[in-house]
């Protein structure tokens, strides 16, 4: 095999909004995750063991990283195991796949080696990294120049893929003495019920050697964290809770395939969820899911799962009040089953509830497959049990070829399945800047109940489908419909939906 040849910085296309990594960093390297920020030294790169009875997989993909010019370091690699539905028989397909990371500041070389070997073609993904390997026979080399979070795709397979997150380096690393914090080393580690309860005021880190099997919970407290570089793995009912609770951040850590949601937020306020990522494979394994509560931020993640990655509701279980402010930004998202963002299904019909100032920026979409006509979108609307949806900015997503499902579903529903009345609406909705490329579209859906249940006000600002922007203003034959060229099936109680250029918008709110 020749040798590769020199790798120099990458100047690519890049994904807005990615954190800027701080000038004047040392050249040290650290090999293990003791470099702290107490020696006033910052670390180049910190990789870490995998703890013995960790969940691994050892077939695939040999992963080593370097400073430019130094040596390398092998990473060890996990196995979270993914999913897929035979839509025939309702069954379920489970595929080990593959997972390393490390931490590193200013630059890093990527080495990836398929053992199984007979490379033809390399993806590495979100497409909008602009990440394009040099290859020799079965072994890829890349550059990331910041914290990034890829998925190595061989030879288009799906499930077969390397999982690579590449975190920024810890800016403020808890002492393993302080009072305050709950610190879990390298290892695997349990407690007694499978769960552990924060205080308030306490600081949870998990270790980036460290795998934690238990349920993460915040129950009414007020300033309390989970943090590291750690695994929740194996956990008994969900990976983290968060109920009744204030001020609280979730960030850093990757879940490997929670028996529930990785991520459950009810009636709490002022939470933040940053850096983190996890995996699911069974049923009801959704990501992120946010019940009556405000100001809840969700940055910089990366969700794979077997169910929705971000759900948004009301009502549910023993839930209670409107959704507020919350915003989803910076962030990968793959749907093996269902939505990448599902919002509005669950609510109260005895006592209706709003969902609002919903925000979702700067994404990557890579996968949604979802055979049920009912459960389609790739960002769905679908409001049941009396919820009103309202102001709804959809700013910078980036949609890859999917499986299986719509770009876009809005719709007042009742889904008797779930609902105990039709959604009271959807209004107020900006999408601007969403892009697609792949195969031709499905069909979207735009669909009001009746007159007093309606889907209006509903902009799309530079709308594109593989390179083509759709707007009012296109060239068309006098019969077509500009929803046509999505193409999108919009009913009669849909009003004022409009489909601008990005100088119509901007012409139209200089006027």
């Amino acid at each position: 095999m020749p040798p590769f040849p020199s790798v120099s910085r990458r100047t690519a296309l890049q994904a807005a909004g990615a954190t800027a990594l701080a000038a004047g960093l040392s050249q040290v390297t650290a090999t293990t995750a003791g470099a702290e920020e107490s020696s006033g030294v910052r670390p180049r790169l910190v990789t870490y063991p995998v703890p013995a009875g960790a969940p691994v997989k050892t077939d695939s993909f040999t992963v080593k990283v370097r400073t430019p010019g130094g040596r390398w370091q092998k990473l060890g690699v996990y196995r979270p195991t993914l999913a897929e539905i035979d839509p025939t028989t309702g069954g379920k397909r489970q595929f080990d796949s593959s997972l390393a990371h490390f931490d590193f500041s200013g630059e890093v070389e990527v080495e990836v080696t398929y053992i199984k070997g007979g490379v033809t073609r390399v993806r590495v993904r979100p497409d909008s990294y602009g990440i394009t390997p040099e290859v020799r026979a079965d072994t890829l080399r890349f550059t990331l120049d910041r914290p990034r979070k890829v998925v190595v795709q061989i030879n288009d397979d799906l499930f077969d893929c390397l999982h690579l997150f590449a975190r920024e380096t810890e800016r403020r690393r808890p002492r393993q003495d302080d009072p305050d914090v709950l610190y879990f080393g390298p290892g695997v580690h349990t407690t007694p019920d499978g769960f552990l309860d924060v205080p308030s005021g306490k600081t949870v880190y998990v270790d980036g050697g460290a795998v934690l099997k238990a349920t993460v919970r915040f129950r009414d407290v007020e300033g309390a964290r989970l943090a590291g570089r750690g695994l929740l793995a194996g956990t008994k009912a969900g990976g983290v809770l968060v109920e009744g609770s204030r001020d609280v951040s979730i960030g850093g850590v990757t879940m490997l395939n929670p028996n529930g949601y990785a991520v459950q937020i009810g009636e709490s306020t002022h939470v933040r969820v940053a850096d983190m990522a996890s995996f699911s494979s069974k049923g009801w394994g959704d990501g992120i899911d946010v019940f009556s509560s405000s100001h809840v931020t969700v940055d910089g993640v990366f969700m794979r799962n077997s169910d929705d990655c971000i759900a948004i509701y009301t009502h549910r279980w023993e839930y209670y009040g409107d959704t507020k402010n919350i915003t989803v930004r910076n962030s990968t998202l793959w749907a093996d089953v269902a939505h990448p963002v599902n919002i509005g299904t669950h609510g109260n019909t005895d006592s209706p509830e709003v969902l609002e100032n919903l925000r979702f920026q700067n994404l990557d979409i890579c996968d949604h497959r979802e055979p049920q006509m009912g459960y389609q979108g790739c960002i769905a609307l679908n409001t049941g049990d009396s919820n009103l949806i309202r102001n709804v900015r959809v700013d910078g997503v980036r949609v890859e070829d999917f499986r299986w499902g719509q770009l876009i579903h809005m719709r007042v529903m009742y889904n008797t399945k779930y609902n105990t009345s039709v959604g009271r609406g959807i209004e107020n909705v900006y999408v601007k800047d969403l892009s697609y490329t792949g195969k031709p579209l499905a069909t979207c859906m735009l669909l009001g109940y009746d007159a007093d249940h309606p889907v209006k006000d509903v902009t799309f600002e530079n709308l594109v489908l593989n390179g083509t922007v759709v707007a009012d203003s296109m060239r068309k034959p006098g019969w077509y419909l500009t929803t046509d060229f999505v193409p999108m099936h919009v009913n009669e109680h849909v009003t004022n939906l409009r489909f601008l250029t990005t100088a119509e918008a901007e012409a139209a709110t200089a006027s």
